[in-house]
């Protein structure tokens, strides 16, 4: 994870050079930068590498047992359950393809660009016979749209850029010569709203999940 503050912007980067898998490394790169964010910044860009945002939990960890899958998945349930209350605005840049838990990270961040091409966003935990965890049906049901709730969650239906912004899990779609600068641009007019306030509103908005997940987690 490369961590830069730019103009009181935390950007958090990751780029394994492969899936950008959600491994332990990541979730621990992950929650330093929102340390450094809380500290040292006043809005969270999270993105991904060139043509992949996140193809979910790293699989490597998850064959190694239950016991360790379980482990995997505990962390990034609390890595997402802290993004989803983060105090300041979190602004994800898809880059890619979003699948499981990588669209489960756009789903717990406020502001979700996504960039035009052959990609696929989704959650397929249906199609490879896994259920949804706690966080996983909360963050569901309080991002999606309610049109999209079967399809999306129960039937692993995956979605284009243009048709995961009306399914949910993106607000909008640029060029992907555009996207950094379109997430710069968008943390900017976010931030420059009454901090307090908008950490009020999130925690306010999202207190029914925030807790259900809370109560979930190990």
């Amino acid at each position: 994870m490369d961590i830069q503050i730019e103009n009181d912007i935390a950007v958090l980067a990751f780029n394994d050079g492969k899936a950008n898998a959600i491994s332990h490394d990541f979730i621990d790169g992950m929650m330093e930068g929102l340390d450094k964010a809380e500290s040292d910044a006043k809005a969270v860009v999270i993105i991904g590498k060139e043509g992949m945002f996140s193809a979910g939990f790293d699989l490597k960890e998850i064959q190694k047992g239950q016991d360790e899958a379980v482990a995997l998945v505990n962390r990034g349930a609390q890595m997402l359950f802290r993004l989803f209350g983060f105090p300041q605005p979190v602004v994800a840049g898809c880059t890619g393809h979003a699948v499981a838990a990588g669209a489960f990270t756009l789903l717990a961040s406020d502001t979700r660009i996504g960039v035009s091409g052959n990609f696929k966003l989704g959650l397929n935990e249906t199609a490879i016979g896994m259920t949804l965890p706690v966080f996983g049906q909360q963050l569901a049901q309080n991002r999606l749209s309610k049109r999209h709730l079967t399809a999306a969650v129960i039937q692993s239906q995956m979605y284009s850029p243009d048709e995961a912004v009306d399914a949910g899990f993106l607000d909008s779609v640029v060029e992907p010569t555009n996207l950094n600068a379109a997430c710069m641009e968008a943390a900017g007019q976010l931030m420059a709203l009454p901090t307090k306030t908008y950490a009020q509103m999130k925690k306010d908005t999202r207190e029914a999940p925030l807790t259900a997940i809370k109560t979930s987690l190990v």
